[in-house]
Parts: structure tokens; C-alpha cells; sequence
């Protein structure tokens, strides 16, 4: 299992765990990262990675240049948020915000993965201040500043891809900070709001480390909150941040891996959702399938059954992650015909699981290999198999039987 292992002595902020993340790509993918985020359609943005040095260790730090300036320096990221900061700048509303990340040039995935950070903020905001979600508005110019942060991080661990993400307890760090609002305690209302269940602590520093963006983002992508576990480790990437403190101002990231095989602690936890229908067509069976596995889903299929009075009905089951269960559960009630939804929690083992690339006289072929507990499998990605048995007007079998022939291939 391809472990991830987040550790926020020093807080989390967007750009820190960008940073460190970055850190972790192969050197031969980081120019083509930046050259994506530089490239997704906001304009006025450029994205900067450099070396910097904290406490005499060296790592990177990220800034974000808005029309040429250093909009984090000048505003800050503890205020991005705030509906009225900085009034004679325009403002985002929550929809439009929505708006703005569906018409950027990233992968539906990474898109939808931002929509759901914003959201986590949004909801936060709306708390703190109590209004409707549909009142709180985003800065413009921190606007892009934190979505760059989240688009990056979204991006990077779309592409690191680890199996289980375990953050360590936050450090928030203590004291006060000035907002538009006034002065508010550290951390930041909308922080501590997102940090609920989350295990934190103040430290002995005077300053903000853990901004609400920081927050949203590891909120989001942990699967466990806890120290260390037990990996051998491949690679650190640390993350700076602006402020120069008496310790290290650094996010570190660790990418390794798990034993082979999976332990009780190991075991994802999920949710299965589930409901009997047999009153709907196999299209809009299909139809509400797909909805559920665009919104996240792990799984989602049916099974024949036999129901009352003996009439032929499906059962529709649905897996997801614990935070999506909600949101599920109302994607069933609307595009199914069913009253009633049974809800059990479910833990399961998976295979490690990651794509390679071959070269072949076919051209690049990916190949997705699972192993764990002893076993071992590959399969070539479907869209390379149709590619290559459209080319030669041949079936996947031949298309398959091919690859296998011809040197270079699995």
C-alpha cells in the first residue's frame, strides 16, 4: 500500500503543502506541472517554485504572483474568505466560483475535487458568519491566490496517487490575527470551524499556521488523522513557508509504503448504501448509475432480485467514503424511484494499485499493476487496447495477444 504521511507541527497553509508535495513528483514531471498550472485559464496568475532555506533545511516555497504581485505577502491567506475584505476589489460568489472552476482547463476530477474544498470553506464561512451559503463571497485577488493552492494540491495527489493519506495532529499556532472583521483569535473562526473532530494543539508560536485553506485541503484528503505509521519511506518533500520562525517553518510530506497485505488498521471504511426498486427502466437504472459514480462513488451497481409477490426488482447499491455519504443518499432519493435507503459500514482491503508505462512498437501502453498479500496482477488500460484494435481492425482479444508478442510489452 502506497502510504502518504502529512506532518503539520508547523500548521498547514495552501502553499506549504503544495510545496512539499511538489517536492515528492519525479524531477522529469515538475516542469510539466508548472507549465499546467500556469496554463489553466486564470489569467493574471503566475505560479513560482523556489528554493529557500529555513533553519539551515532546504525546501520549497511557492508563491503565487496575481498581475505581478505577491498577493499572499501583501493580504495574507488567513483573510482570503472574508466577505467584505479589501472592498474595493470585486467579489466571488460561491456559484460563481462553481462557474469559474467548471470552465478551467483541468481533468473533470481535479476540478471536482476543488469544488469540494471550496465547498468545505463555503460551509465554514457560512457558519462563522451565519448567513446562507448562498451570501458568502470570496475576495477576488485572494480568490486566485487560494485556488491556485487547491488546484495544485488537487492536481498533486491526483498524480502522486497514494492509497491511504494519515495527517498528523495540526498545530495551529496561538495568539491573534487582524482581519477585516477585527481581531480574532488563533485559530481563525472558519479554521477552527473545519477543524472540528480534527486533533489540534496551539504550540508555543504567536502566529497564524494553519489557515482555513490549509485546513479545507487536509480536512478533504485525509483518510486518518494520527502519527506516524509504520512505512518505509521513499521520499520527504518540505514545504516553506513566508514567515521565518525560531523552528523550521515547514509542512513535510512522506511517500512510501505499507507492508504487503493489510492489517485491521489498515482497512479502508467505507459506506454502502443501499435500495430495492422495480418500478424504474435499465435506462434510467444506467442513467442514475452513472450520476453516482461521477460524484464520487467507489462503486455503484445492481442486482437482480426477486420482491414482493414475487415481481422481478433491482437492488442499487452504491459504496462511498464516509464524507460523501450525505451527498449520496440524496443523489439515490433523486434519481431513483426508491422511499427508503438502508446505510451499513463496511471496511475492505485493496490491492496496491499503480499504473506504469511501456514503451512498445505500439507506442506508449499503460499498464495497471495491483499487488499485495502475495499476489500479483497487471491489465492493459482499456482506452490503449481499443486504440491499437481500432488501428489494426482487430478485437481486444487479438489486440491484447498483440501487445503480448511484441518486444517491450508485459
Amino acid at each position: 500500500m502506497r502510504v502518504m504521511y502529512l506532518e503539520c507541527n508547523m500548521g498547514a497553509a495552501g502553499d506549504m503543502l503544495c510545496a512539499a508535495l511538489f517536492e515528492l513528483l519525479p524531477d522529469e514531471e515538475k516542469n510539466g506541472f508548472i507549465k499546467w498550472i500556469n496554463s489553466t485559464g486564470l489569467k493574471g496568475t503566475e505560479t513560482v517554485f523556489e528554493k529557500v532555506k529555513r533553519c539551515g533545511i532546504t525546501g520549497t516555497h511557492m508563491k503565487v504572483l496575481v498581475d505581478g504581485k505577491d498577493e499572499s505577502e501583501l493580504f495574507g491567506h488567513d483573510c482570503h474568505h472574508d466577505e467584505d475584505l479589501h472592498a474595493h476589489h470585486g467579489h466571488t460568489s460561491l456559484d460563481e466560483m462553481m462557474e469559474l472552476i467548471a470552465s478551467l482547463d483541468a481533468d473533470e476530477s481535479i476540478k471536482k475535487d476543488a469544488a469540494k474544498v471550496y465547498r468545505i470553506l463555503a460551509d465554514a464561512e457560512s457558519i462563522v458568519h451565519g448567513t446562507d451559503i448562498s451570501q458568502i463571497h470570496f475576495h477576488e485577488v485572494g480568490t486566485k491566490d487560494a485556488l491556485i493552492d487547491i488546484l495544485s494540491v488537487c492536481f498533486l495527489m491526483h498524480a502522486i496517487a497514494p492509497d491511504r493519506v494519515v495527517v498528523s495532529p495540526v498545530c495551529t499556532g496561538r495568539g491573534n490575527v487582524r482581519c477585516a472583521h477585527g481581531i480574532l483569535p488563533v485559530p481563525a473562526p472558519a479554521t477552527a470551524c473545519i477543524l472540528k473532530d480534527v486533533p489540534v494543539y496551539q504550540g508555543n508560536i504567536e502566529s497564524e499556521l494553519c489557515t482555513p485553506t490549509g485546513a479545507a485541503l487536509i480536512r478533504y484528503f485525509a483518510d486518518d488523522f494520527a502519527y506516524m505509521p509504520v512505512m518505509k519511506t521513499e521520499s520527504v518533500g518540505y514545504g516553506m513557508g513566508t514567515k521565518e520562525f525560531e523552528r523550521a517553518n515547514a509542512l513535510r510530506a512522506f511517500l512510501g509504503r505499507s507492508d504487503e497485505g493489510s492489517t485491521d488498521k489498515d482497512l479502508e471504511t467505507v459506506n454502502v448504501l443501499s435500495c430495492n426498486v422495480d418500478d424504474m427502466t435499465g435506462e434510467e437504472i444506467g442513467f442514475a448509475l452513472g450520476r453516482f459514480l461521477e460524484a464520487g462513488a467507489c462503486e455503484a451497481f445492481t442486482v437482480p432480485v426477486n420482491m414482493k409477490k414475487s415481481r422481478p426488482g433491482i437492488i442499487i447499491e452504491v459504496i462511498c467514503k464516509k464524507e460523501d455519504t450525505e451527498g449520496m443518499k440524496a443523489l439515490i432519493f433523486r434519481h431513483t424511484s426508491t422511499i427508503g435507503i438502508r446505510q451499513y459500514e463496511c471496511r475492505r482491503s485493496i490491492l496496491d494499485r499503480h499504473v506504469i508505462e511501456k514503451e512498445t512498437e505500439e507506442g506508449k501502453i499503460r499498464i495497471k499493476e495491483s499487488c499485495g498479500l502475495g499476489v500479483r496482477k497487471t491489465k492493459y488500460e482499456f482506452e490503449d487496447l481499443a486504440r491499437i484494435a481500432q488501428k489494426h481492425d482487430i478485437s481486444l482479444m487479438e489486440a491484447r495477444a498483440l501487445l503480448e508478442k511484441k518486444p517491450g510489452s508485459t
